[in-house]
Parts: structure tokens; C-alpha cells; sequence
């Protein structure tokens, strides 16, 4: 006894603060949380009792759970230090409540970053658990399992099984998809964009070129013509010069949503990517708390930003800032995101950790630097010819660059070019014509949400909090969920026409652009659009975006004391459990069908819609067009196709499978689509269309390719045994292939410069482990008893069946050989029967 218990959530943050409070404390993890919602076969909510959870500890917990119960008893006392925010403060509380502890008494530090003075300033002040922050994360997370528990109950019986929906997520969700419909119904239009390119004395007298621009915009070919003709032998002369200071200020220091979305600019990183390595600096105690919402800056962070900016650039790049946060509930941390100490500006262990330090870094020292000093030009030049058009140049000097000379905020759209310097022009001087020209140009759709880009919109919505961005878009990309994809798409080739005006002549020509191609963006997939279109047609409050920032703000005001917390959940869910009830009743089953017309070939119904599989299918033949017994027709929507957007004839092309497309070294070569995607087959060998490839775009010449590219990866690397050895790479993972046996390649072994010699011991441990795997074997039955990593269990061909206990032990290997056949198989039928009978509860 005598010294005291300090809990944290996580390993690495116990180092780091273990190595600033000295003996007095022993310093010890929760691994995350160690209890939650009962979660098989149970709402984990006592709807009738006041909306108590049935919190439990899962099994992974049980010993942590115990180790910390057995520190717990050797001190005299246990402190908390778990983050700061309503998380944080929630796995305070399950900790009172596992080891015992009273919450109102037990002592409870914060602190917003992990360094000697803030964690000794927070041992000299500690607070108690507060149990309005612990009800504001009760109420987020209680709401969330009722709200997803009945509408995935409902989805699996109105859509398909295993189907999910949440409060937050669906409508994250119906965000993407109404994006994506905005896209489908987009007509783009054509106008002509018409530019000069002038020729003009720079201050050294050398001619250079500077360009200006008509602000007309034809909208068609003959009337961008007639502007040029109307140029023909025209004089341009400068007619007015605007000059005009203008200024840039610096982006305020990082919040989470800010700095998911720049580095998802900048570095690449997923939101998820973002918040993993964010958490790892935290821990070691590189940056401050890193889930807040506050863009605010501590005074003594204030002087010490001040005091690098003019060590390294001198005083007059510094300029104080107040940052005040928008936002009226910031209240999960009280100050941005930035260095825990500003005068190291690298940290991190990992390539990733350097990264984004220095990406905060430097948009925490800018957001005190000076603002950026330019100089503005615009030159007004008229045309003889034409005197009520006129041409338009601008230019940008940068007088002063203040904190540009650090760091520049980028943006989601595309980047505007950077106007140039103009040369020295005065008011009435003539200048040359080089070129007028004018541009086929397009209007763009709006752009589909980036990860980063759909947090700027869910915060721009009122929607989540700084620890919700990144889960819930995990969550709405999950490849069970299947809502949402990440994808990267190639665009389609257009031609455009351009008209140019040199030397008084016109000439015109078509030229070739590739538009539409997409990188790292968000795509609703076909299911994803059935289950929003239900859950919008019969929960329309909950797939209200303003409901659902209501709602945020509800857990804002309970986690100020303002609200009761099992109030606030009665209001909501009675009248949404009634919607439900009436839902269960009144909806009918949901396929997304829509019929696109006739089959020329049978005259019968083609239909597109999701099966019951949940895979979005082409249908021929309904109802009574189809015989006694007979059945409709069935065809995969071709890759990249949409139930909302297929043709009749791209739909009937999905019935032209397998599709022959020619010889090679005399054998057929033909493209098809399988379980696992499409694919060209020759003879025995298959190969898999890159992702996105189009098999109805596929060539003989392109499908060779690919053989070729095969037959060289499937090449012998080596022989053991006389027998060849082939590697490959499968869904698993890179491979060995030797005889009848498949080797996975561990990843410490580098797979493209895989030696025979690695190769040949791979095989051997692989043959080793196999003799020693067996305890019995019957092939003909395709059954086996096998030692495993817990012990001996059954095979029944890629079925695992755990061996009962004997005498309340597991069965050892030497029982297992004592086995029949028969009396393996009733253990094989009594496990199944137990199986089914825990599916019908």
C-alpha cells in the first residue's frame, strides 16, 4: 500500500505520463473501454425501466478487467486520467462502477496534452468524474442502439438480411446519394471561352506574352466566330488600369474537421488514417487533445508562437491572433489542435507521425504570422472593331508574403491558376496580337464528396462532433453494410472545338479531353439508394438533416445539465417506435425495380432490381409472360452500371456472357464475370480484369496482354522435388503453389524478389506443420479431427465444430484419437441442431 493507481485509456499514453509523475504512481491501461451494451440477441436497453443500459464487459476485457481490480485493492488510492472528452469522461465512470469506486468522490485529472507541466498542473487540481458529460455519451450511445436495433430489424425484413441502420450514418448516406442524383440529372452545356494572348515590352524591353480574356461566353460555335470576325484588323489599345492593394489572412490552427480535411487534401490520409496517427502524437505527447472543435489558442501557446515566429523570420512576419470559435457548443476541448512544443518542428517515429506533426506544425505557427501583402492589376483593352467588348487582364504581385512564406490552405475544389505579373502597360499604349482564340468549354456537375469534403459538410450541418466524424464514415463503408465505396473511376473522352483568330485569319479544329475521371471519391452503391429511398420515404424526421443537428444539440444541453437524459430519449423514441410498428405493417417488400422496356428477341418485360442476395440483378420475363414452371432469366448489371441508370441496351448486353472475342495460339479466348468479378479466360487459364475495366471494352489484343502478364507471374520461380513452385496472389494474400499444396508467403519476406531457396523452406514448414496437423483423417468423408490453437477440434470441409468437454475439460489429442467415425459424426449433427435452435430464438 501507499501508492496510487493512475488510469488511462491506452499503453502508449500510460508510458508517456508514467514518465512525469515519479514513484508515487503506478500508471495502468484500460485498453479503450472495458464495458458496453449487451450486444447477442438483446437490445441491451431496458426500454420500460427508465431506458437502463445492460452494460456488460465483453470477453476481451475480462482480464483487464481483472488486473486492474487487483491493482486497485494494492493501492490506497485510484485516480482517472482518461481524455477529456464525453468518451473519455464515460470510461471514467464504467471504471467507478467495475472497480467500485464512487464517481463523486473518486479524483479525476484533465488535461489537454501530454507534457511535465500539464500533467503536474493537473495532479494539483483534480476534479470529480462529471456525470452530465457521462449522460450527454449514455444518451448518444442508448439512442443510437435503439434507432439502428429497429430499423435494421425492419431493413432485414423489408430488403434483405443483415442489412444496418444508424441515427447518424443513414444520414451521411442520403447525403452521398443525393449528391450522386444531383450528378445523374446534370446536363452539361456548352459556351466558348475566349482569350487573347498579347505581346508587350517587359521593364528590360524583351517582348513577352501575357494573356487576357473576353467576359462574353458564346453559346455556340457560330456566335464565338462572329466575335472573332468581328476582330479582324482590329487595333487594341489599353483603355484603363485598375491597381489595388489586397490582403490574405492565414487559416486558423487546426480542429478535427479541419484537420481531416487537409490532410485528406495535402497528405492522402482517409479521416480514419488521419485520427490514428493523430492519436499515436497525442499519446506520446507531440500534439495537444486532438478531438475539439475549438479553434482557440492558450496564452502561454500564444507567447511561445510568438517568440519562434520571430526567432525564425523576424518580428515583423508575427501578428497576434485571437481566434474565436464559431461553433457555440465547442466544448469537448478547450483549444486547437497544435504542438505541444512549438520550437521542435519535427516529431514522430513513423513516416506518417512526421507527416502530419509538420502539416499542424505549420498551420498552427502561419495562423499567427502577418497577413500576406499582393498588389492587384486589372487592364481594361478595348478593340477597335468592337468597341462594346472589350478584353480583360489581371495580374498579382506579391509585395509582402507574410505567413505564405510557410504554409498555403488548400481547398476541395479545383485549384484556380495563380495570375502571373503583368509587364508594364500604360493607359493608350497599342498592343500586339498574338492569338485571339475561343475554347469549347463545358459547366461541370457538382463534385462527388471526398472523405474529407463529406466531414466539411456534416460539420457545415450541424451533424456528429469532433469524435464521430471519422467513425461514422468508417461505418457507411463498411463492405458488410455495402452503402458506400471509395473508388477511383476513369472518365470518358469528349471532343471540344476551338477557333482561332491569328494574323487576321480563322482557323478552327477539334481537339480530344478526358472529363468525368475520379480519384479517392464517394460512391453510393445500388443498395445504398434502396435503403435510403425507404428510410426516407418512412422515417423522413429521422433522415432530416435539421433533426438531426437537433438532436446533437439536445446531447449538447444534457451534457451542460440543462436536460434530463432519459427524457430526452423518451421524446424521441416513442413516436419513432410507432413509426416502425405502422412501417412493419403498411411497407411492402423493397427490390429498387424499375422495368426499362421490352427484350426485342421474346418481347417479354426487362426489369433491373436488387436480389434477394442483395446483388443488383437484370430480369427477363414476369408473371404471366412466363410459362408453368418456368423461370425468369438472369443476368449481373454489367460492373459500374446502376439500377438508376442502366440503358435497355446496356441491361441486354449483360446477357451476352460469356462472350467470345477471338483466338490465340489456337485456343479460344473468350471474357466473362463470376463470383469474384470478370475475368478473360484461355483454356485452363483465367485472369482478372483490373478494377474498373470494362469486360465489354475488352479486345483480343488487351485480353493477350493480360495473358501473357499471367503466364510470366505463374512462371516457375523454382522446383523442389522435381515439381515446379508458382506464386500467385489470392484474396489472402501472396501464395506458394507446389504440387496440390498453397503456401502463404509471411510478409516479412519481400514477394517480387522471392528466391527458390526461401521458397523451397517455406514448402517444407508448410509440409511439416500438415503431418502434425491431422490427429484423424477420413478424406472420403471429407472429415477430419485436427490440433488447433486451443486444442483438438472437427473439420467438416471448411467447417470448424468445437469437441465437447470431458469431465469439465477440453478433450485432449489422445481422447480425440480415440474417436469413431461415427461418433464424430453425431457430434458434427448435435453441434449443427444446437445451431439452428440458437438461430430460431
Amino acid at each position: 500500500m501507499g501508492k496510487k493507481l493512475l488510469i488511462v485509456e491506452s499503453p502508449a499514453k500510460a508510458k508517456t505520463i508514467g514518465k512525469y509523475l515519479g514513484a508515487e504512481f503506478e500508471v495502468k491501461s484500460s485498453y479503450g473501454h472495458i464495458r458496453d451494451l449487451e450486444k447477442s440477441n438483446d437490445l441491451g436497453v431496458d426500454v420500460e425501466n427508465g431506458y437502463k443500459p445492460n452494460y456488460v464487459i465483453p470477453p476481451d476485457k475480462q482480464k483487464t478487467v481483472k488486473e486492474l481490480r487487483d491493482a486497485a485493492r494494492r493501492t490506497e488510492e485510484v485516480w482517472l486520467a482518461t481524455d477529456e472528452d464525453r468518451e473519455g469522461e464515460a470510461i471514467s465512470w464504467h471504471l467507478c462502477e467495475v472497480l467500485g469506486l464512487d464517481p463523486l468522490q473518486t479524483k479525476r485529472i484533465v488535461f489537454h496534452e501530454i507534457t511535465k507541466p500539464a500533467i503536474q498542473q493537473a495532479v494539483q487540481n483534480p476534479r470529480r468524474v462529471d456525470l452530465n458529460l457521462v449522460n450527454a455519451q449514455q444518451a448518444r450511445r442508448v439512442l443510437d442502439r435503439l434507432v439502428g436495433w429497429e430499423l435494421s430489424g425492419l431493413l432485414w425484413k423489408k430488403i434483405k438480411g443483415q442489412l444496418s441502420a444508424g441515427r447518424v450514418q443513414s444520414v451521411a448516406v442520403k447525403l452521398i446519394v443525393e449528391r450522386e442524383r444531383e450528378i445523374q440529372r446534370f446536363r452539361s452545356e456548352a459556351y466558348f471561352r475566349i482569350t487573347a494572348d498579347f505581346l508587350a515590352p517587359n521593364a528590360q524591353g524583351k517582348m513577352v506574352s501575357f494573356k487576357a480574356e473576353s467576359d462574353e461566353r458564346p453559346t455556340d460555335a457560330a456566335s464565338a466566330e462572329a466575335f472573332l470576325r468581328k476582330c479582324i484588323g482590329a487595333t487594341y489599345t489599353v483603355r484603363d488600369i485598375q491597381v489595388r492593394p489586397t490582403r490574405r489572412r492565414p487559416a486558423p490552427p487546426f480542429t478535427t474537421s479541419t484537420l481531416q480535411q487537409e490532410a485528406s487534401r495535402k497528405l492522402g490520409f482517409s479521416v480514419s488514417r488521419t485520427m490514428s496517427v493523430a492519436q499515436s502524437l497525442y499519446e506520446q505527447g507531440f500534439i495537444t487533445y486532438m478531438r475539439t472543435d475549438s479553434t482557440h489558442l492558450s496564452e502561454l501557446a500564444l507567447q511561445a508562437i510568438g517568440d519562434e515566429i520571430t526567432k525564425q523570420f523576424g518580428s515583423h512576419y508575427h501578428q497576434l491572433r485571437r481566434y474565436k470559435t464559431k461553433n457555440a457548443s465547442a466544448q469537448e476541448a478547450h483549444e486547437a489542435i497544435r504542438p505541444t512544443y512549438i520550437e521542435n518542428p519535427t516529431a514522430g517515429a513513423t513516416r506518417d507521425e512526421q507527416r502530419l506533426y509538420e502539416l499542424i506544425w505549420k498551420r498552427t505557427l502561419a495562423s499567427q504570422m502577418a497577413d500576406a501583402e499582393l498588389e492587384k492589376t486589372t487592364v481594361d483593352i478595348g478593340i477597335s472593331t468592337y468597341p462594346e467588348a472589350r478584353l480583360v487582364a489581371e495580374g498579382e504581385v506579391l509585395k509582402f508574403d507574410g505567413f505564405l512564406k510557410l504554409y498555403i490552405e488548400s481547398t476541395d475544389e479545383d485549384e484556380e491558376q495563380t495570375q502571373g505579373i503583368l509587364p508594364p502597360l500604360s493607359v493608350g499604349q497599342v498592343l500586339t496580337l498574338d492569338n485571339l482564340t475561343a475554347t469549347e468549354r463545358f459547366t461541370r456537375p457538382p463534385a462527388r464528396y471526398t472523405e474529407a469534403a463529406l466531414v466539411k459538410k456534416l460539420e457545415e450541418l450541424g451533424i456528429g462532433r469532433p469524435s464521430t466524424y471519422a467513425p461514422t464514415i468508417s461505418k457507411i463503408m463498411e463492405a458488410n453494410r455495402g452503402y458506400v465505396i471509395k473508388d477511383s473511376r476513369p472518365g470518358e473522352v469528349r471532343t471540344y472545338r476551338v477557333l482561332t483568330l491569328k494574323n487576321d485569319t480563322i482557323q478552327s479544329f477539334t481537339d480530344k479531353e478526358t472529363v468525368g475521371a475520379t480519384k479517392n471519391v464517394l460512391y453510393p452503391t445500388d443498395m445504398g439508394m434502396v435503403v435510403c429511398d425507404f428510410l426516407d420515404t418512412y422515417f423522413q424526421k429521422i433522415m432530416d438533416y435539421g433533426f438531426t443537428a437537433q438532436i446533437e444539440q439536445e446531447f449538447d444541453d444534457i451534457a451542460e445539465g440543462k436536460k434530463e437524459w432519459t427524457k430526452t430519449i423518451d421524446d424521441f423514441y416513442r413516436p419513432f417506435h410507432q413509426e416502425v410498428e405502422k412501417t412493419l405493417k403498411v411497407a411492402g417488400r423493397v427490390s429498387g425495380e424499375r422495368i426499362l422496356g421490352k427484350d426485342p428477341k421474346t418481347g417479354r418485360t426487362v426489369l433491373v432490381r436488387m436480389s434477394s442476395l442483395g446483388k443488383p440483378v437484370v430480369q427477363i420475363g414476369t408473371g404471366d409472360e412466363l410459362a408453368k414452371g418456368e423461370k425468369p432469366r438472369y443476368a449481373n448489371l454489367r460492373p459500374g452500371a446502376s439500377l438508376e441508370t442502366v440503358t435497355l441496351e446496356e441491361a441486354l448486353d449483360s446477357f451476352n456472357l460469356p462472350r467470345t472475342i477471338g483466338e490465340y495460339e489456337g485456343k479460344e479466348v473468350l471474357v466473362n464475370t463470376g463470383r469474384y468479378g470478370p475475368y478473360v479466360k484461355w483454356g485452363d487459364l483465367s485472369v482478372s480484369l483490373p478494377k474498373n475495366e470494362d469486360l465489354f471494352g475488352v479486345t483480343l489484343e488487351r485480353a493477350v496482354e493480360l495473358i501473357r502478364g499471367k503466364q510470366a507471374t505463374d512462371a516457375p520461380i523454382g522446383y523442389y522435388q522435381n515439381q515446379p513452385i508458382t506464386k500467385g496472389k489470392g484474396r489472402f494474400g501472396p501464395f506458394l503453389k507446389w504440387a496440390d499444396l498453397y503456401v502463404a508467403v509471411p510478409a516479412r519476406i519481400p514477394f517480387d524478389t522471392l528466391t527458390e531457396k526461401q521458397a523451397i523452406e517455406l514448402i517444407q514448414a508448410k509440409i511439416e506443420k500438415e503431418a502434425t496437423r491431422f490427429i484423424q483423417h477420413w478424406p472420403e468423408e471429407n472429415i477430419s479431427i485436427e490440433n488447433g490453437r486451443w486444442g483438438p477440434f472437427i473439420r467438416v470441409g471448411k467447417e470448424a465444430i468445437k469437441l465437447p468437454f470431458v469431465n469439465g475439460a477440453r478433450m485432449t489429442a489422445e481422447q480425440a484419437r480415440m474417436l469413431t467415425l461415427e461418433q464424430v459424426k453425431a457430434i458434427i449433427a448435435q453441434a449443427r441442431q444446437e445451431e439452428k435452435d440458437s438461430q430460431k430464438k
